[in-house]
């Protein structure tokens, strides 16, 4: 079973499915919380080397990603297949990871 299928499991035994949207905001909003996390931990940038990543807020953020997935009918692996087949051809069409803009 992927994580996919496991997080579309505990939304269809919980009754949790909602809206794409609230999915989203949901998202976001771990996503800030892992950003406050690396702020304070860092000093606001002063001690990059500082950083504090909770693996339960990575893991809030990756189970309301998954949720999105769900709720909008896309496969996560296909997704995330076609991400790093973007990114292996920009590295060797520019060398770097990144569309350079």
């Amino acid at each position: 079973m992927t994580d996919q299928h496991r997080v579309a499991s505990f939304l269809d035994a919980n009754d949790l499915h909602t809206t794409p949207a609230y999915r989203l905001l949901d998202l976001v909003s771990e996503v800030g919380e892992l950003a406050k996390n690396v702020n304070t931990s860092t000093g606001y940038g002063d001690d990059p080397t500082a950083a504090d990543v909770e693996e339960d807020e990575v893991g809030d953020a990756l189970f309301c990603l998954l949720a999105l997935c769900e709720e909008t009918g896309i496969d996560a692996d296909d997704a995330l297949a076609t991400a790093l087949a973007k990114y292996e051809d920009r590295l060797e069409t520019t060398g770097q990871a990144g569309r350079g803009t």
